[in-house]
Protein backbone atom coordinates (compact mmCIF):
# COMPACT_ATOMS: atom_id res chain seq x y z
CA UNK A 1 0.00 0.00 0.00
CA UNK A 2 1.40 3.37 -1.02
CA UNK A 3 0.65 6.74 0.57
CA UNK A 4 1.19 8.50 -2.77
CA UNK A 5 -2.15 10.23 -3.59
CA UNK A 6 -1.70 9.52 -7.32
CA UNK A 7 -1.93 5.76 -6.72
CA UNK A 8 -5.05 6.22 -4.61
CA UNK A 9 -6.71 8.54 -7.14
CA UNK A 10 -6.30 6.09 -10.02
CA UNK A 11 -7.28 3.12 -7.86
CA UNK A 12 -10.46 4.92 -6.77
CA UNK A 13 -11.37 5.47 -10.44
CA UNK A 14 -10.93 1.76 -11.17
CA UNK A 15 -12.89 0.69 -8.07
CA UNK A 16 -15.79 2.99 -9.01
CA UNK A 17 -16.07 1.26 -12.40
CA UNK A 18 -15.75 -2.23 -10.93
CA UNK A 19 -18.47 -1.49 -8.37
CA UNK A 20 -20.79 -0.79 -11.29
CA UNK A 21 -20.09 -4.30 -12.55
CA UNK A 22 -17.84 -3.28 -15.42
CA UNK A 23 -14.13 -3.64 -16.02
CA UNK A 24 -12.98 -0.23 -17.29
CA UNK A 25 -10.11 -1.67 -19.34
CA UNK A 26 -12.46 -3.77 -21.46
CA UNK A 27 -13.25 -2.03 -24.73
CA UNK A 28 -12.68 1.46 -23.31
CA UNK A 29 -11.39 2.71 -26.67
CA UNK A 30 -13.58 4.00 -29.46
CA UNK A 31 -12.94 1.45 -32.17
CA UNK A 32 -12.44 3.44 -35.36
CA UNK A 33 -11.29 0.57 -37.57
CA UNK A 34 -7.90 2.22 -37.96
CA UNK A 35 -5.43 0.16 -39.87
CA UNK A 36 -2.95 0.06 -37.01
CA UNK A 37 -4.57 0.79 -33.66
CA UNK A 38 -7.57 2.34 -31.92
CA UNK A 39 -5.69 3.08 -28.71
CA UNK A 40 -5.59 6.58 -27.25
CA UNK A 41 -2.57 8.51 -28.53
CA UNK A 42 -0.81 11.85 -28.27
CA UNK A 43 -1.48 14.58 -30.83
CA UNK A 44 2.14 15.63 -31.36
CA UNK A 45 4.11 12.40 -31.04
CA UNK A 46 1.45 10.08 -32.43
CA UNK A 47 2.52 7.58 -29.78
CA UNK A 48 -0.11 5.43 -28.10
CA UNK A 49 -0.33 5.84 -24.33
CA UNK A 50 0.85 2.84 -22.38
CA UNK A 51 0.31 1.08 -19.07
CA UNK A 52 -2.13 2.58 -16.61
CA UNK A 53 -2.55 5.70 -18.79
CA UNK A 54 -4.42 3.53 -21.30
CA UNK A 55 -6.93 2.74 -18.56
CA UNK A 56 -7.22 6.33 -17.37
CA UNK A 57 -7.81 7.82 -20.82
CA UNK A 58 -10.05 4.98 -21.93
CA UNK A 59 -12.26 5.49 -18.90
CA UNK A 60 -12.32 9.27 -19.34
CA UNK A 61 -13.16 9.03 -23.03
CA UNK A 62 -15.89 6.46 -22.48
CA UNK A 63 -17.46 8.39 -19.59
CA UNK A 64 -17.51 11.67 -21.53
CA UNK A 65 -18.56 10.10 -24.83
CA UNK A 66 -15.59 11.51 -26.75
CA UNK A 67 -15.37 10.51 -30.39
CA UNK A 68 -11.65 11.27 -30.63
CA UNK A 69 -8.89 9.04 -29.28
CA UNK A 70 -6.29 11.82 -29.54
CA UNK A 71 -5.09 13.77 -26.50
CA UNK A 72 -2.69 16.65 -25.92
CA UNK A 73 -1.49 19.05 -23.26
CA UNK A 74 -2.82 22.61 -23.09
CA UNK A 75 0.51 23.82 -24.47
CA UNK A 76 0.51 21.36 -27.38
CA UNK A 77 -3.00 22.39 -28.36
CA UNK A 78 -2.09 26.08 -28.21
CA UNK A 79 1.08 25.55 -30.26
CA UNK A 80 -1.00 23.75 -32.87
CA UNK A 81 -3.04 26.95 -33.26
CA UNK A 82 -6.16 25.90 -31.35
CA UNK A 83 -7.55 26.30 -27.85
CA UNK A 84 -9.29 24.34 -25.11
CA UNK A 85 -12.91 25.37 -24.71
CA UNK A 86 -13.76 27.35 -21.60
CA UNK A 87 -14.86 25.21 -18.68
CA UNK A 88 -13.35 21.95 -19.95
CA UNK A 89 -11.68 19.77 -17.32
CA UNK A 90 -8.30 18.14 -17.87
CA UNK A 91 -7.60 14.44 -17.43
CA UNK A 92 -4.55 13.61 -15.27
CA UNK A 93 -2.16 10.94 -16.53
CA UNK A 94 0.96 9.63 -14.86
CA UNK A 95 4.60 9.24 -15.79
CA UNK A 96 7.85 8.41 -14.08
CA UNK A 97 10.46 11.16 -14.04
CA UNK A 98 13.97 9.72 -13.71
CA UNK A 99 16.19 11.23 -11.05
CA UNK A 100 19.90 11.21 -11.86
CA UNK A 101 22.11 8.94 -9.81
CA UNK A 102 25.86 8.39 -9.86
CA UNK A 103 27.70 7.75 -13.12
CA UNK A 104 30.59 5.27 -12.97
CA UNK A 105 33.58 7.00 -14.59
CA UNK A 106 34.94 3.68 -15.86
CA UNK A 107 31.82 2.10 -17.30
CA UNK A 108 29.54 5.11 -17.79
CA UNK A 109 26.71 3.18 -16.11
CA UNK A 110 24.15 4.92 -13.93
CA UNK A 111 23.70 3.67 -10.40
CA UNK A 112 21.69 4.77 -7.39
CA UNK A 113 19.18 6.40 -9.71
CA UNK A 114 15.44 6.27 -9.23
CA UNK A 115 12.23 7.62 -10.71
CA UNK A 116 9.47 9.73 -9.17
CA UNK A 117 5.81 9.30 -10.07
CA UNK A 118 4.39 12.52 -11.49
CA UNK A 119 1.13 13.64 -13.09
CA UNK A 120 0.53 15.49 -16.34
CA UNK A 121 -2.68 17.11 -17.61
CA UNK A 122 -4.13 16.36 -21.02
CA UNK A 123 -7.31 17.20 -22.94
CA UNK A 124 -9.19 15.21 -25.53
CA UNK A 125 -9.45 16.91 -28.92
CA UNK A 126 -13.24 16.90 -28.49
CA UNK A 127 -12.61 19.49 -25.76
CA UNK A 128 -10.96 21.87 -28.21
CA UNK A 129 -11.93 23.88 -31.30
CA UNK A 130 -9.76 21.68 -33.48
CA UNK A 131 -11.88 20.35 -36.38
CA UNK A 132 -12.04 16.59 -36.91
CA UNK A 133 -10.42 16.92 -40.34
CA UNK A 134 -7.37 18.65 -38.86
CA UNK A 135 -5.88 15.21 -38.31
CA UNK A 136 -5.45 12.97 -41.31
CA UNK A 137 -7.91 10.10 -40.91
CA UNK A 138 -6.53 6.61 -40.59
CA UNK A 139 -6.96 4.31 -43.53
CA UNK A 140 -9.90 2.04 -42.73
CA UNK A 141 -9.01 -1.58 -42.31
CA UNK A 142 -10.81 -3.89 -44.73
CA UNK A 143 -13.59 -5.95 -43.22
CA UNK A 144 -12.38 -9.47 -42.50
CA UNK A 145 -14.37 -12.72 -42.30
CA UNK A 146 -14.45 -14.66 -39.02
CA UNK A 147 -11.32 -16.64 -39.70
CA UNK A 148 -9.59 -14.04 -41.81
CA UNK A 149 -8.39 -11.35 -39.40
CA UNK A 150 -4.87 -11.30 -40.77
CA UNK A 151 -3.39 -9.08 -38.04
CA UNK A 152 -4.66 -11.30 -35.24
CA UNK A 153 -3.82 -14.55 -36.98
CA UNK A 154 -0.28 -13.37 -37.70
CA UNK A 155 0.21 -12.09 -34.17
CA UNK A 156 -0.89 -15.43 -32.73
CA UNK A 157 1.17 -17.52 -35.15
CA UNK A 158 4.33 -15.46 -34.62
CA UNK A 159 4.30 -16.21 -30.89
CA UNK A 160 5.02 -19.86 -31.65
CA UNK A 161 2.61 -20.87 -28.88
CA UNK A 162 1.26 -24.42 -29.01
CA UNK A 163 -2.50 -24.00 -29.46
CA UNK A 164 -5.07 -26.75 -29.99
CA UNK A 165 -8.81 -26.47 -30.59
CA UNK A 166 -11.75 -28.49 -29.39
CA UNK A 167 -13.92 -28.99 -26.32
CA UNK A 168 -15.80 -26.33 -24.41
CA UNK A 169 -13.09 -24.72 -22.28
CA UNK A 170 -10.33 -22.19 -22.79
CA UNK A 171 -7.18 -22.36 -20.67
CA UNK A 172 -3.39 -22.22 -20.56
CA UNK A 173 -1.74 -25.35 -19.17
CA UNK A 174 1.64 -24.53 -17.55
CA UNK A 175 2.67 -28.18 -17.26
CA UNK A 176 2.58 -28.63 -21.04
CA UNK A 177 3.15 -24.96 -21.91
CA UNK A 178 0.15 -25.14 -24.24
CA UNK A 179 -3.18 -23.40 -24.83
CA UNK A 180 -6.53 -25.08 -25.38
CA UNK A 181 -9.39 -23.21 -27.10
CA UNK A 182 -12.85 -24.24 -28.28
CA UNK A 183 -13.31 -24.47 -32.04
CA UNK A 184 -13.71 -21.11 -33.74
CA UNK A 185 -17.23 -22.01 -34.83
CA UNK A 186 -18.22 -22.31 -31.16
CA UNK A 187 -17.76 -18.58 -30.59
CA UNK A 188 -20.47 -16.00 -31.18
CA UNK A 189 -18.08 -13.93 -33.26
CA UNK A 190 -14.47 -13.64 -34.39
CA UNK A 191 -14.01 -10.88 -31.80
CA UNK A 192 -14.97 -13.25 -28.99
CA UNK A 193 -12.56 -15.86 -30.30
CA UNK A 194 -9.61 -13.53 -30.63
CA UNK A 195 -10.25 -11.86 -27.26
CA UNK A 196 -10.25 -15.30 -25.63
CA UNK A 197 -7.13 -16.41 -27.49
CA UNK A 198 -5.30 -13.22 -26.50
CA UNK A 199 -6.33 -13.67 -22.87
CA UNK A 200 -4.82 -17.16 -22.81
CA UNK A 201 -1.74 -15.97 -24.68
CA UNK A 202 -1.22 -13.35 -21.99
CA UNK A 203 -1.19 -16.20 -19.44
CA UNK A 204 1.27 -18.02 -21.72
CA UNK A 205 3.73 -15.11 -21.54
CA UNK A 206 3.99 -15.60 -17.79
CA UNK A 207 5.86 -18.91 -18.07
CA UNK A 208 9.15 -18.97 -16.17
CA UNK A 209 11.25 -19.03 -19.36
CA UNK A 210 9.35 -16.01 -20.75
CA UNK A 211 8.24 -13.21 -18.41
CA UNK A 212 8.25 -15.33 -15.25
CA UNK A 213 5.03 -14.32 -13.48
CA UNK A 214 3.55 -16.20 -10.55
CA UNK A 215 1.45 -19.11 -11.88
CA UNK A 216 1.28 -20.90 -8.54
CA UNK A 217 -2.14 -19.54 -7.59
CA UNK A 218 -5.26 -21.68 -7.38
CA UNK A 219 -8.82 -20.65 -8.14
CA UNK A 220 -10.15 -18.29 -5.50
CA UNK A 221 -6.86 -17.14 -4.01
CA UNK A 222 -5.25 -13.69 -4.45
CA UNK A 223 -2.39 -14.86 -6.71
CA UNK A 224 -4.83 -16.52 -9.10
CA UNK A 225 -7.11 -13.48 -9.20
CA UNK A 226 -4.16 -11.15 -9.82
CA UNK A 227 -2.90 -13.24 -12.75
CA UNK A 228 -6.43 -13.22 -14.20
CA UNK A 229 -6.44 -9.44 -13.81
CA UNK A 230 -3.16 -9.23 -15.75
CA UNK A 231 -4.49 -11.54 -18.46
CA UNK A 232 -7.75 -9.65 -18.87
CA UNK A 233 -6.03 -6.27 -19.12
CA UNK A 234 -3.40 -7.72 -21.44
CA UNK A 235 -6.08 -9.09 -23.73
CA UNK A 236 -7.88 -5.74 -23.71
CA UNK A 237 -4.67 -3.93 -24.68
CA UNK A 238 -4.04 -6.39 -27.51
CA UNK A 239 -7.64 -6.12 -28.72
CA UNK A 240 -7.21 -2.36 -28.95
CA UNK A 241 -3.87 -2.65 -30.71
CA UNK A 242 -5.24 -5.16 -33.22
CA UNK A 243 -8.61 -3.46 -33.77
CA UNK A 244 -10.70 -6.16 -32.08
CA UNK A 245 -13.82 -5.30 -30.08
CA UNK A 246 -13.08 -7.73 -27.28
CA UNK A 247 -15.53 -8.30 -24.44
CA UNK A 248 -15.13 -9.26 -20.80
CA UNK A 249 -15.01 -13.02 -20.28
CA UNK A 250 -14.31 -13.11 -16.60
CA UNK A 251 -17.01 -11.06 -14.88
CA UNK A 252 -16.91 -13.52 -11.98
CA UNK A 253 -13.53 -12.18 -10.95
CA UNK A 254 -14.73 -8.63 -10.36
CA UNK A 255 -15.18 -9.20 -6.61
CA UNK A 256 -11.63 -10.52 -6.33
CA UNK A 257 -10.27 -7.61 -8.36
CA UNK A 258 -12.11 -5.17 -6.12
CA UNK A 259 -10.53 -6.75 -3.06
CA UNK A 260 -7.07 -6.61 -4.63
CA UNK A 261 -7.47 -2.91 -5.44
CA UNK A 262 -8.79 -2.09 -1.98
CA UNK A 263 -6.05 -4.04 -0.21
CA UNK A 264 -3.25 -2.50 -2.27
CA UNK A 265 -3.65 0.77 -4.16
CA UNK A 266 -0.65 -0.09 -6.33
CA UNK A 267 -2.19 -3.37 -7.54
CA UNK A 268 -3.81 -1.91 -10.65
CA UNK A 269 -0.52 -0.19 -11.56
CA UNK A 270 1.35 -3.46 -11.18
CA UNK A 271 -1.23 -5.40 -13.19
CA UNK A 272 -1.34 -2.78 -15.95
CA UNK A 273 2.47 -2.74 -16.20
CA UNK A 274 2.68 -6.54 -16.37
CA UNK A 275 -0.16 -6.60 -18.93
CA UNK A 276 1.64 -4.04 -21.10
CA UNK A 277 4.85 -6.09 -20.89
CA UNK A 278 2.93 -9.21 -21.91
CA UNK A 279 1.26 -7.40 -24.82
CA UNK A 280 4.64 -6.15 -26.01
CA UNK A 281 6.04 -9.68 -25.77
CA UNK A 282 3.19 -11.13 -27.83
CA UNK A 283 3.53 -8.44 -30.50
CA UNK A 284 7.29 -9.01 -30.59
CA UNK A 285 8.10 -5.41 -29.74
CA UNK A 286 10.91 -4.47 -27.40
CA UNK A 287 9.68 -3.68 -23.92
CA UNK A 288 10.13 0.07 -23.77
CA UNK A 289 10.30 2.08 -20.62
CA UNK A 290 7.05 3.99 -20.26
CA UNK A 291 7.66 7.69 -20.78
CA UNK A 292 5.53 10.78 -20.91
CA UNK A 293 3.85 10.73 -24.31
CA UNK A 294 2.60 14.28 -23.96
Amino acid sequence: MSTNPIYQHVTDLIIAQLEQGAAPWVKPWHVNQAADSSADKNLVTGNAYRGVNRLILGMAGMAAGYTSTTWASFKQIKEAGYYVRKGEKHTPITFYKPVAGTVDAATGELSNGYAVLKTHCVFNLDQTNMPADAIAPATPAPAAPFDGNEACENAIIKTGALISHGGDAAFYMPSTDSIKLPNKASFDSAAHYYATALHELTHWTGAKHRLDRDHSGRFGNPAYAFEELVAEIGAAYLCADLGIQGELRHAGYIASWLKACRDDNTAIFKAAALAQKAADFIKGTAAAEEAEAA
